[in-house]
């Protein structure tokens, strides 16, 4: 009972040190539970959806001309199977839409909302009622990410004719639901469905053939030996004859980009706590030494070391864990924030719910870390011998340097009286430059990542694995190519053009989507990182992910499958890329003749300089609409795919810069109010001597000033030099390794401005408390 009140009036006399501690580790606590939160909950969130939805483990849509009944067999055949099913849509190979700010150029999955299944039954999650005749039911994506809402208007383009629908119903959908595999799911009502079927004709018609596995892990595997059997014969880069997905492949793709996010938080938490864990050194350090006067008196009247010492370590876990509760108890609040991230990343609902083992962990790990250092920093309490704290901690021998004597200083005397009272205290300020840098680099990487996917997208879609043309056209037939490629190349407004195709392949066994270019060197994405792209038609680029698939390296040789023939390629480079499970792999157009002879590109990017995208794309389609079967505009593709992205690392980004601003202030007040405790009586007599409060702030303020300067230099430069090998290293599991971030100078010089601006503001404020100090007041007492 005696150690209990011992604690609770050591938190009394401290109230403000308390309270600041009290807020960092509840930041700590809010952040680490909302980072292990989701990562755990990301881990079965998408299985969790399959069974809730009922959605089925891989799919298939073909048009019905390249539907053959092997297909079916295949899968009916296949012992892992449990489940099939077969059902009539139309599928549109390019359709257009709004999605986000922009117009999108995506495939469509259009089903009958009437028709019998077993798979995927029609469940809203917002609907309208009464129905009309002109009623479409979109994805939950188009909610979150899309910008729509009940009852707005969705006008989808199909071969230059707009077909418009009332959005009357959203639903989730876990492969179907996003724009990152290609193709969305749309649903519309049985009348609306068979007049837009009659309307586009037989060729529109599709096959969608869907299977759920015993085992879903066996998808991607499934699908592997499906295409291997039965490879696509389509040579269409923007038209291939059929999609497929699987849901661990869909699993990987949603998560991804979730799971860095939350890693992020979960790093920040632990410099949040490693902030902590310095206030908390610094304060028992500074509460031994301040107290060692009652700890020797305590000790005299026979206190024992190991209970003086717990007494010091319950104040400090009573505020840790009071602060870790309130911090998770909070972190509910913000999880739905994040929630909504994730819906609008994977088109899916998230739902809360409380998880007691990230509650218990996210508590435990930040009370085990602030017992275990108030313990070491408390050890020195069991050397003090009561004589020794009597007498206020002097030894026989207590001589302490002077520095900046003031007869033989330079300089005004407030600038030496700063210098002095910042050099007294070199433990306190090594505590502050490392917290500050700590912070700054935080907040440096959080302003590049927010940088680089929201302003400059280039960097980033590079890194996804986009090629960052203005305008992708493809032609209706190989004879059209040859015609169409050189016309538009001589165009107005053309800067360069470049053929970059994408055709299925196996590379020693394995399914891998091939890159097919003319030139390389033209490209704006140089993915390469190691080595160089192919130049010959023996000479073959893989991906990082592909090189550890295959175990081969630069220098290696693989075979290159495409239906029945093959061809051996040297290895010439790795790259990297996102995109795909970080799988692919690059020939050059000679190269890929050598397994398929009469190979023709049938797309070309386009590379625009002071024109306008949308106007050249009029032109094109005016002076060539009888060759070409399709234009992309690659711009409005990424601007509205991109979308989704900025708000995760908005968000990510503004809770970052709002837990620095608070650790800066939090822990300049703790440190100047400790500091102008120490030396009151020293203020009293100066403000006697005839100092102003005024003189005596700025003295205070600007002895921290140079601290807080280098601290958020060392965390500028560090940001700077530093952000894209942090990234890297987060990304390394996806494949990437060699992040090339565009790190804007002005940007994180205004950034470390802002900080040393608050630093200023906060230490006048916080020292405006020796106004109340007075040389009548001292003697009183």
């Amino acid at each position: 009972m005696n150690i209990v009140n011992l604690a609770l009036a050591n938190i009394k006399k401290g109230k403000g040190a308390a309270f600041s501690l009290l807020i960092l580790i509840f930041a700590a606590a809010l952040l680490l539970n909302v980072g292990i939160t989701v990562i755990s909950k990301m881990s079965t969130f998408y299985d969790d959806k399959v069974e809730e939805l009922h959605d089925p483990h891989l799919s298939l849509m073909m048009k019905n001309a390249n539907y053959k009944e092997v297909y079916g067999d295949f899968f009916k055949n296949n012992s892992g199977v449990k489940q099939i099913e077969m059902e009539s849509m139309i599928l549109l190979d390019a359709a257009r839409f709004r999605y986000g700010d922009s117009q999108m150029d995506s495939g469509a999955a259009i089903f009958n909302a009437d028709a019998k299944r077993d798979f995927s039954p029609l469940k809203l999650i917002q609907k309208l009622d009464p129905m009309h005749q002109d009623d479409i039911y979109v994805s939950y994506s188009f909610k979150t990410s899309g910008g729509y809402k009940l009852g707005d208007t969705l006008t989808i383009t199909y071969q230059d004719k707009a077909y418009s629908y009332r959005i009357a119903g959203f639903f989730e959908s876990t492969m179907l639901g996003t724009p990152s595999m290609g193709i969305m799911k749309f649903i519309l009502p049985d009348a609306a469905y068979r007049q837009l079927s009659d309307t586009l004709g037989v060729a529109a018609g599709g096959t969608y053939l869907s299977a759920a596995l015993n085992d879903s892990r066996q998808s991607t595997t499934l699908m592997n030996d499906y295409n291997k059997k039965f490879p696509d014969p389509s040579m269409n880069a923007i038209d291939p004859t059929f999609w497929e997905t699987d849901i661990e492949t869909m699993k990987n793709v949603g998560t991804m980009t979730i799971n860095i996010v939350s890693m992020i938080l979960v790093a920040f938490a632990a410099v949040i706590v490693l902030v902590a864990l310095i206030v908390i050194k610094f304060r028992v350090t500074n509460s031994i030494d301040d107290g060692i006067v009652n700890i020797g008196v305590l000790k005299a009247v026979g206190y024992t070391s190991r209970q003086i010492l717990a007494s010091i370590v319950l104040q400090f876990m009573l505020i840790t864990l009071s602060a870790g509760m309130i911090g998770v108890a909070v972190s509910y609040a913000v999880i739905p924030v994040f929630g909504g991230i994730v819906s609008s990343l994977s088109g899916l609902l998230w739902t809360r719910s409380f998880d007691i083992g990230s509650i218990i962990l996210s508590i435990l790990i930040v009370a085990v870390l602030v017992l275990a250092v108030t313990l070491l920093s408390g050890r020195r309490i069991q050397k003090l011998h009561p004589v020794a704290a009597l007498r206020g901690g002097i030894m026989t021998h207590s001589f302490k340097k002077n520095p900046f004597p003031l007869e033989k200083a330079r300089g005004g005397l407030q600038f030496v009286l700063a210098c002095k009272t910042m050099m007294m205290n070199s433990k306190q300020n090594i505590m502050i430059v490392f917290i500050i840098a700590a912070i700054t680099f935080a907040s440096v990487f959080s302003v590049v990542l927010y940088y680089n996917v929201a302003a400059d997208k280039k960097a980033f879609f590079h890194l996804v694995g986009a090629e960052t043309s203005n305008v992708m056209i493809q032609a209706k037939t190989a004879a059209d190519s040859e015609k169409l490629f050189p016309a538009i190349e001589h165009m107005d407004g053309v800067a360069k053009t470049a053929i970059l195709d994408f055709l299925p392949t196996r590379i020693d066994g394995q399914a891998i989507y091939m890159n097919i270019s003319d030139d390389y060197s033209k490209l704006e994405n140089q993915s390469v990182y190691e080595g160089r792209f192919p130049k010959y038609d023996n000479e073959i680029a893989v991906s990082w992910a592909v090189s550890k698939l295959l175990d081969k390296g630069i220098g290696d040789t693989v075979k290159v499958e495409i239906n029945n023939a093959s061809h051996p390629f040297l290895i010439t480079g790795l790259s990297q890329s996102i995109s795909n499970m970080g799988q692919a792999a690059y020939l050059t157009l000679s190269g890929i003749q050598q397994i398929v002879p009469d190979y023709t590109s049938s797309v070309i990017n386009v590379y625009l300089k002071d024109v306008d995208t949308a106007r050249f794309i009029k032109d094109i389609k005016a002076q060539y609409g009888n060759i070409h079967a399709n234009i992309i505009n690659v711009d409005e593709t990424i601007n509205g795919q991109s979308s989704i992205y900025i708000s995760a690392v908005f968000a990510v980004m503004v809770m970052i810069l709002a837990i620095t601003v608070l650790v800066v202030i939090m822990i300049l007040y703790l440190v100047i109010k400790t500091m102008i405790l120490k030396r009151k009586r020293e203020f009293g007599i100066l403000k006697a001597t005839g100092y102003t409060t005024l003189q005596l702030m700025s003295q205070i303020a600007m002895s921290f000033i140079p601290i807080v300067i280098i601290g958020v230099l060392i965390g500028g430069v560090l940001g700077c030099l530093y952000t894209n090998s942090m990234l890297t290293l987060l990304l390394s599991g996806a494949g990437i390794h060699n992040v090339q971030f565009i790190v804007k100078i002005p940007l994180i010089v205004m950034l470390c401005i802002g900080l040393v601006v608050l630093a200023y503001l906060v230490s006048m404020l916080v020292a405006r408390r020796i106004k109340r100090i007075s040389a009548y007041g001292l003697i009183t007492e």
